[in-house]
């Protein structure tokens, strides 16, 4: 590695090839199971744009330094939270051949490049937020909800008219002040020098949006849809090209590098986390894109319950993903000479985990049944022969909350929504997800945790038993079948015509071959 510290996974795994070059993958990833993660709450993430920190569901956790396998069997936060930074680390050491040049020379060509890319996405990240919030109004409820928002000045008041109605006269513009400042608009020679020192050739769109303290593509597109008649998003962002690149000129130019130093490792972040949602995307994640942000690892909102069960099947079908297949069969006119079956073509699977993976994850996930947070689950259901079922899963609550603060300090905390969930297996067929969820602000009022879901499949288990028992008896029937079919098959197999019988004295080898 040219630079260890930038890629501690690569590190690690590098070593230990070093210290064990026949140390086996299943070996290896046993080991890495066995990793230690800090739980300490106390550090400041940069991730998703911003500075954020994380916290353990019990705090008695803080102070421990869990393996990989203790953390999964615990649910304990913190350790994912920067196993999966050493993830995206390792991702984008693999992007950029040259990734410390990229973060801290200045003069290096490919900053420019990111730089670009950073501007064209947050500028249509901004611009479709602004639009969403404006589009489906009229020309006066636009101007309405935007001015709602402000404290109203008169400076700023004239800034945003002077911009939206270039055309418009003396007297309309001191009318729209005079309105919104009943208490406190200006004189009439205030009125008409600001009229003139705001025109809107004297300053550009970055300008004008911070003399007005608005976003300057939220004031650009309350003018924009104030002239076009029903325009689509995609049409705005086509338009907006030239005021996109204008409002973010000042980082090219500012002397402080440091500003683009965090817009590209930004970019470097969002651009490994596309290639991480490629990855799960073939392990079934339901969502076209993925958050970038660290706060990706904790949580069940950023996925569905169909697709974490699909997980659980992956897992159990050692890393081929089965098609989900709802109707086997349908039958019209039973017992009639125009009965007609129709049955599904069978669909082959598809290898998207490694086979040593799975085995792991379906051991550590057994350990949480075993050992960890769904443990009240031993024991609670069996085979035909009375044997028990062996049982994995992994547990899961979600406090999802949006903190409003200043100066470091919480504020006020709204409460968005509270989930908990169970994603299990039962013996080598069945797999499934349990999911508690109170969306808005009624989940201030709950406090289940994921023992709630893992409450609800033990309490079931005389309800489901009696299914598992049947299923099991007809897929051993359908496999003794199979195997019949199979042998019966064998022996109608007619054997190959014989060749002509090869002259007397001569060798088997100068017999002809049978075709």
């Amino acid at each position: 590695l040219r630079d260890p510290d930038l890629d501690r996974l690569g590190r690690w795994v590098l070593e230990r090839h070093r210290d064990d070059p026949d140390i086996s993958l299943q070996e290896l990833l046993a080991e890495a199971m066995e990793r230690r993660h800090s739980a300490h709450p106390g550090e400041v993430f940069i991730t998703g744009g911003g500075a954020h920190t994380f916290g353990n569901f019990k705090r008695e956790d803080n102070n421990r330094l869990p393996t990989v396998r203790e953390s999964l069997r615990e649910s304990i936060n913190l350790p994912f939270v920067r196993m999966l930074r050493e993830v995206i680390s390792h991702i984008t050491y693999q992007q950029w051949s040259d990734l410390q040049a990229v973060r801290k020379d200045d003069d290096d060509p490919r900053r420019r490049q990111m730089l670009d890319r950073f501007i064209e996405r947050e500028s249509i990240l901004f611009l479709s937020r602004f639009w969403s919030k404006y589009a489906d109004k009229s020309d006066e409820e636009r101007l309405e909800t935007f001015l709602s928002g402000l404290k109203p000045t008169p400076g700023r008041l004239a800034v945003i008219h002077r911009y939206l109605f270039p055309d418009a006269d003396f007297d309309t513009f001191a009318a729209f002040l005079q309105a919104r400042l009943p208490q406190g608009a200006p004189g009439r020679k205030a009125m008409e020098k600001m009229y003139g020192q705001y025109g809107p050739d004297r300053y550009n769109l970055h300008d004008q949006g911070y003399l007005a303290r608005v976003h300057p593509l939220e004031l650009w597109l309350l003018g924009y849809l104030g002239r076009e008649h029903a325009p689509g998003l995609g049409a705005a962002i086509r338009a907006s090209t030239t005021e996109r690149r204008e409002v973010y000129n000042w980082l090219m130019r500012t002397k402080a590098k440091n500003a683009r130093d965090n817009r590209i490792r930004t970019m470097l972040e969002v651009e490994a986390f596309s290639e991480l949602h490629r990855r799960w995307r073939q392990l079934g994640y339901p969502f076209e894109h993925l958050v970038p942000s660290l706060a990706t690892a904790l949580g069940s909102s950023g996925d569905r319950p169909v697709a974490l069960a699909e997980l659980v099947g992956i897992i159990l079908n050692n890393g081929e993903r089965q098609p989900a297949v709802r109707v086997t069969e349908l039958a019209f006119g039973r017992d009639t000479p125009f009965e007609t079956r129709l049955s599904r073509s069978p669909v082959r699977a598809e290898a998207v985990m490694h086979p040593a993976v799975a085995d792991t994850m379906r051991q550590a996930l057994a350990d949480v049944v075993n050992n960890g947070t769904a443990r009240r689950l031993q024991g609670q259901y069996v085979d035909a022969a009375g044997r028990v079922l062996e049982m994995g899963g992994k547990t899961g609550t979600g406090d999802n909350r949006l903190v409003l603060g200043s100066g470091g300090q919480k504020v006020k905390s709204r409460a968005l929504s509270r989930t908990a969930t169970l994603v299990f297996f039962l013996g080598d067929r069945h797999f499934g997800t349990l999911t508690a969820f109170v969306p808005g602000d009624a989940a201030r009022n709950y406090r289940f945790t994921s023992a709630l879901p893992t409450q609800v499949l033990k309490s079931m288990a005389p309800v489901l038993q009696p299914y598992l028992l049947e299923a099991e008896t007809r897929w051993q029937q359908e496999t003794a079948m199979a195997t019949r079919v199979e042998a019966t098959d064998a022996t109608l197999t007619p054997a190959p015509p014989a060749g002509p019988a090869a002259p007397a004295g001569a060798s088997p080898a100068d017999a002809p071959a049978a075709q």
